[in-house]
């Protein structure tokens, strides 16, 4: 891929476009591997929150091979990788999703987009500098793993949260996810999510198996958020295109992405994220790893 200058077109300058008195709550939403469920928290957590009054902006980072806007129903015309090639601006590939909530839609299949340099992240963030749309939360949906776009991403907000399910590697890969964030970007806090549990006492057990890994190899901090439970409408419900959260407000699962979208608001926002989505852009040009090797 070609990297291009996009400058911002407009000569107003970054900071001048944000309300310095307003703060974006910054979620990564990540996993260890991929086939727990990732993206459809990110969806009905995002859907829960604009529920609550909460002006939400839901950014697919699972660069390559996004499906935001598919598992919405939604068709935008314009994405990142337009945005990379200086076509246009971040605000122009904005789209609305249900709720009102607004969508940054990534390409799909596009095997470039997967693999940035150092440059083309940069120019993401640039782009990020550039934005003028308002949000009270930004969800980051990443790509399952710890790819560098992964960890730029998770480096970059001011909470991770990690979405696992009661499989073995499940485990074992988010633990592995938290080593790596902790030991060569020096993350401490991590909020877990169980999901697709048949009972909360399941999911309770889920977070107990990886906090006696954590507890013994790395000092971390891990909070249990919420259990989100199976239910077997899911893919039915998925195959309209449709999120849990809209197609069956009164499920269980409803309830609990509702529990959860509650309990976010306890989250405090560090004193030093002023300028709404300025800090995030900062904290993405920061993020550099250390350099030691881990072993895993």
């Amino acid at each position: 891929m070609n990297v291009v200058d996009i400058t911002p077109r407009s000569t107003m300058s970054s900071v001048s476009q944000y309300d310095m008195n307003e703060t974006t709550r910054v979620i990564a939403v990540s996993s260890g591997k991929g086939g727990v469920g990732k993206t459809t928290v990110s969806i009905n957590m995002a859907l829960a929150m604009a529920e609550k009054g909460k002006r939400v902006m839901l950014m697919d980072a699972d660069l390559g091979l996004a499906n935001v806007d598919v598992m919405l129903g939604l068709r935008p015309k314009l994405n990142l990788s337009h945005v990379l090639r200086g076509e246009c601006d971040l605000d122009e590939i904005i789209v609305t999703g249900p709720r009102g909530i607004k969508i940054i839609p990534a390409s799909s299949g596009v095997k470039q987009m997967a693999d940035l340099s150092a440059a083309e992240q940069a120019g993401i963030i640039q782009a990020f500098s550039t934005l003028t749309k308002q949000a009270d939360v930004l969800i980051v949906d990443t790509a399952a793993g710890i790819n560098s776009n992964t960890v730029k991403f998770c480096t970059a907000a001011q909470e991770v949260l990690l979405v696992v399910c009661n499989e073995p590697a499940s485990i074992t890969d988010a633990y592995a996810t938290i080593k790596v964030l902790n030991q060569d970007h020096g993350i401490n806090r991590f909020r877990i999510l169980a999901n697709m549990t048949q009972s909360t006492l399941e999911g309770a057990r889920i977070f107990q198996k990886l906090v006696d890994v954590t507890e013994q190899f790395l000092n971390v901090s891990l909070d249990l958020v919420g259990t989100i439970p199976y239910d077997l409408n899911s893919r039915k419900v998925a195959q309209q295109r449709k999120a849990i959260f809209d197609a069956l407000p009164g499920s269980s699962a409803s309830r609990a992405y509702k529990r959860l979208a509650d309990r976010t608001d306890k989250w405090s926002v560090p004193s030093k994220a002023n300028g709404n989505l300025q800090f995030f852009v900062e904290q993405l040009i920061q993020a550099e790893p250390r350099k030691r090797q881990v072993q895993l």
